[in-house]
C-alpha cells in the first residue's frame, strides 16, 4: 500500500501490483483479516448502516508521541503549557493499580465529559468529548463532528444538563481528531496523564455517551498496545447515500491508521471522542474504535470487548497544534510500502519506492528493503509501519531496522513535516 504521510505528495503513487497484496478489508495488526474485523467505530447517528457486515465502529482513538520535552515543575511539555492543558503531575502519571473505588474516579472524571450531538447534510450524530481548557476548548474524534463541516450545527451537552453551541476549531483526519469550542469560561478541566507509562493490565474507565446514554461509565483493563487499526475504510461511509451504501464512487483519500491502547472496557457507538483513564482518573487515550462481529441495536455494532482508543500523548499534542492553527502536522518519511509475507507467512512491509531526496533515502533505506522496526517497536506490515511512524513528530530522529539480504540493519531517519512536500 502507499500512503501520503510516507509518500511525498508530488510524487506518483506507486501501483504495489507485484509485491504483497492491496487492503481490501481492514486489519487490526497488517495480518490476514480476523474473525472480528476492525473497521471504524461511528457515532450513534440516525441513518441506517447496512446489517451483517463486521465493522470497526469508531469511538475515540490515535497514536502515540515521541520526543516530548519534560519541565522541570509538574512534567508537562512545553506544548501543553502554551496550550494551557490540566497534565497531571509527573509522579502521578503511573497510576496502574485497581481504584479503591470506580465511583471515586468516575465522580473525578465526569465533570469534563461532554455529549457532543451533531447535525449536518441529512445526518444527525452523537458522540463524546473532554474538556481541555476552562475557556471553552473540547476534544473529540473527527468523525465526531465531520458531518457539520463545511455546514451544520454541533451542540455540546455538559455534566450537569446544561448545553451550548459550538464551533469547529480544528480537524485532524489522519489522527481522528478534532477540536471545538463554546463560549463558555470557568469549566472544569480534563486531566491529561501520559500514554507512555500505560501497561497491559492496567484498569481502565471508559466515559462517554454510547448510544446517546450521556454519563455512561464502563470498567475493563488494558488488554493491548501499540496496536495498529487501519479504519480508513469507514472514512468512505461518512458521505455514502444511505440508500445506496454500496454505490457512488466516494473514495478516502486520507489514511487512517492508529497505533491505539487495546481495551476490554466495554466502548460503543457514541463513545467516539470520550476519555479513557487510568486509576487516578488522569485521561491516558481518547475511545474511537471496536471490533466487531456483526450488527447490533437499530443495525449499530456493539461492543465485544475489543476497543481501541488514541493514546493521549498523540492526542494533546494535535490538539494543541489544532487550537493554535486550526491545523496539524504529520510526519513523513519518505517510502511507498506494499504487504507481502515470508515463507512462514509472517506479515511483511517491504519498501515499493523511495521519495528522490526523502528523508528514508538519505537516511540510506533502499527499494526492496523489509522494514521490521520503526522507533523499537516490530512492524509486521504495511499498516504497523504507518502507526509506528505516525506515533512521532516531524524533526524527531528515529531508528529504523530493515532487513536487507537477510541482514538486519539500522538506520536514523529524520522525519519531516508532509506539509512540506506540497506544492
Amino acid at each position: 500500500m502507499s500512503d501520503d504521510l510516507f509518500w511525498g505528495a508530488d510524487d506518483p503513487d506507486p501501483s504495489s501490483a507485484d509485491v504483497g497484496a492491496s487492503h481490501d478489508t481492514v486489519r487490526l495488526d497488517g495480518g490476514a483479516p480476523p474473525a472480528a474485523v476492525a473497521t471504524r467505530e461511528r457515532p450513534w447517528r440516525t441513518t441506517a448502516i447496512a446489517a451483517g457486515l463486521a465493522a470497526l465502529v469508531f469511538g475515540g482513538a490515535g497514536v502515540g508521541v515521541g520526543a516530548a520535552l519534560e519541565s522541570g515543575n509538574n512534567g508537562s511539555s512545553a506544548s501543553d503549557q502554551v496550550a494551557g492543558f490540566n497534565v497531571t503531575p509527573a509522579a502521578a502519571r503511573g497510576a496502574s493499580g485497581v481504584p479503591r473505588s470506580f465511583a471515586a474516579v468516575a465522580a473525578k472524571v465526569l465533570p469534563a465529559v461532554v455529549s457532543i450531538n451533531v447535525s449536518g447534510a441529512n445526518q444527525q450524530d452523537t458522540g463524546s468529548g473532554i474538556v481541555l481548557r476552562s475557556d471553552g476548548y473540547i476534544l473529540t474524534n473527527n468523525h465526531v463532528v465531520a458531518a457539520a463541516v463545511g455546514g451544520g450545527r454541533v451542540a455540546v451537552v455538559f455534566n450537569d444538563g446544561t448545553t451550548a453551541v459550538a464551533r469547529i476549531v480544528g480537524t485532524d483526519q489522519e489522527d481522528d481528531l478534532a477540536v471545538i469550542k463554546v463560549g463558555r469560561t470557568g469549566l472544569t478541566t480534563a486531566l491529561l496523564g501520559s500514554s507512555s507509562l500505560v501497561r497491559v493490565g492496567d484498569s481502565v474507565l471508559a466515559v462517554g455517551s454510547p448510544l446517546g446514554l450521556t454519563g455512561t461509565v464502563t470498567a475493563g483493563i488494558v488488554s493491548a498496545l501499540n496496536r495498529p487499526v487501519d479504519t480508513t475504510a469507514d472514512q468512505q461511509q461518512q458521505n455514502v447515500d444511505p440508500f445506496n451504501p454500496f454505490g457512488g464512487s466516494n473514495t478516502p483519500t486520507t489514511t487512517t491508521v492508529i497505533n491505539a491502547i487495546q481495551t476490554d472496557a466495554a466502548i460503543n457507538p457514541g463513545n467516539s471522542g470520550g476519555p479513557l483513564v487510568n486509576s487516578n482518573g488522569a485521561v491516558i487515550g481518547i475511545n474511537s474504535a471496536i471490533a466487531s462481529t456483526g450488527s447490533g441495536v437499530s443495525g449499530q455494532p456493539g461492543s465485544i470487548g475489543v476497543g481501541f482508543a488514541i493514546p493521549i500523548d498523540q492526542a494533546r499534542v494535535i490538539a494543541a497544534e489544532l487550537i493554535k492553527s486550526g491545523h496539524a502536522s504529520h510526519p513523513l518519511m519518505g517510502v511507498s510500502l506494499a504487504d507481502a509475507t515470508d515463507a512462514n507467512g509472517n506479515q511483511l512491509a517491504r519498501v515499493q519506492q523511495l521519495t528522490s531526496g526523502g528523508p528514508a533515502q538519505r537516511a540510506g533505506i533502499r527499494i526492496g528493503d523489509v522494514i521490521v522496526q520503526v522507533g523499537g517497536l516490530p512492524t509486521a506490515g504495511a499498516d504497523a509501519v504507518i502507526a509506528a511512524t505516525r506515533s512521532h513528530q516531524p524533526g524527531d530522529r528515529v531508528p529504523v531496522t530493515v532487513l536487507r539480504s537477510g541482514v538486519r540493519k539500522t538506520f536514523t531517519v529524520t522525519l519531516i513535516d508532509a506539509a512540506t512536500t506540497q506544492g
